[in-house]
Formats: C-alpha cells, sequence, structure tokens
C-alpha cells in the first residue's frame, strides 16, 4: 500500500472517540483544508498524542497519508487554549467558533484565511477588555466574508437608518486584517444595531443550526 508522510499546521475542530483508545479529529489545516485523521491510542493515558487530538488544539501535525485514511505520527503543539477549556463560557463560545468554521471550510480547499480567523478569535475570547459577545460578532461576520457569500457593503441596510459608527464597524470588520480584527469596543447602542445587521445576514446566509450556539443563547 502506497502512503506519504507530511506535515501541516493547523487546529483541532473536533474529535471522537474510535474503538477503544484511538480518536478520530477533523483538522482545519493551512496547507491542505480541513480533513480527518486518525489519532491512534490517544485515550490511552499518557499516549502522546493525547493532549494534541483534543479541541482548540494548534500546532504542527505529522500526518500519515494512507491509501484511504490519514493518520497522525507525532504533534507539536504551540498553543491548546487551556484557559478556555478550564471556563465554561469561554469553551462554548470557542466551540461555537470550531462548529461555524467547520460548516464554511471545505476538504482540499485553501483554508489560510479560516485558519488565521479562528486562531485569533481564540485568543480574543481571553482578552479581558473584550467583550465575548462583541468577539462573537465579529467572528460571525468577518467569517461570512471569507466564505465569498456575504456582500462586503451594507447599501442593503440604508433604510435601517444606522448610526454610523455602527456602519463603520461593519465596514471597518469588512476591510480589516485578521490580525486587527479586535482592536475596538462599541458602546451598547451601536452595538446592539451592530448585533442586528450581523444576525440579519448569518440567518440569511447560514443555513445550519449549530448546537453551540443554541447552548450560548441559553446564557443570561
Amino acid at each position: 500500500m502506497s502512503s506519504q508522510m507530511c506535515t501541516v499546521t493547523g487546529i483541532v475542530l473536533s474529535a471522537r472517540p474510535v474503538g477503544e483508545y484511538d480518536k478520530l479529529v477533523t483538522l482545519l489545516t493551512k496547507e491542505r483544508g480541513k480533513f480527518r485523521a486518525f489519532a491512534k491510542g490517544a485515550r490511552r493515558p499518557g499516549n502522546p498524542l493525547m493532549a494534541a487530538a483534543n479541541v482548540f488544539a494548534f500546532g504542527e501535525y505529522q500526518i500519515y497519508e494512507g491509501r484511504t485514511s490519514f493518520s497522525i505520527s507525532q504533534a507539536s503543539i504551540q498553543n491548546y487554549f487551556g484557559e478556555l477549556m478550564r471556563d465554561f463560557e469561554g469553551a462554548c463560545f470557542g466551540q461555537y467558533f470550531l462548529e461555524f468554521a467547520d460548516y464554511y471550510t471545505r476538504e482540499n480547499a485553501d483554508a489560510t484565511d479560516y485558519l488565521r480567523l479562528v486562531y485569533q478569535s481564540l485568543k480574543a475570547l481571553s482578552v479581558p477588555s473584550l467583550p465575548r459577545v462583541l468577539v462573537r460578532y465579529i467572528y460571525e461576520l468577518k467569517a461570512m466574508i471569507c466564505s465569498g457569500e456575504c456582500p462586503q457593503t451594507f447599501e442593503q441596510f440604508t433604510g435601517w437608518n444606522l448610526n454610523p459608527s455602527t456602519l463603520y464597524a461593519l465596514q471597518y470588520v469588512t476591510a480589516s486584517p485578521v490580525e486587527k480584527l479586535y482592536t475596538f469596543t462599541l458602546t451598547e447602542e451601536v452595538f446592539q444595531e451592530y448585533k442586528k445587521v450581523v444576525t440579519f445576514l448569518r440567518e440569511h446566509y447560514v443555513e445550519r443550526k449549530f448546537k453551540s450556539l443554541e447552548i450560548l443563547e441559553s446564557f443570561p
């Protein structure tokens, strides 16, 4: 059977148990887009892949490509996002970001922009001065823009009589590089308008119902 080794940089979007000790993980990577790979023995205590096969793990993965499947042979993790794993609310936001990215990305398609967006957005969830709900709506808009489905202008909202600051925030998120997305806050009035626009766009362009979003929206 032909096989090939390669190294990819990516993040674990999801992981589920397989058999007695293995896991099947979904990786979002810079080099090969999204794909699934087996992490053999990852559920066995002390296994080198135990932490690397958990959601949020970001780093370099050495992948063994067989005829019909991929397997992870080694991993060098740069960030486990442990602070989110220890925080129920933060973990729920983070899980939603991963689920949203999984919806929009495809196998063997360029996912560089999405990978950068997910990584920066997870980091933003741990910044005390940034309201997590604002991070969520910034992430949603930028993810829809990256998908190419969402319009990058806001003329359709002319009749909404939006605050000029709201329009500026929408245009800023649309035009800014990922590294500069999470550099502002909004007044409550402007945030509510911004949220209304992004919610309208999400309900129009995103067809899936996310379990993680249902949990988030159950919070008081």
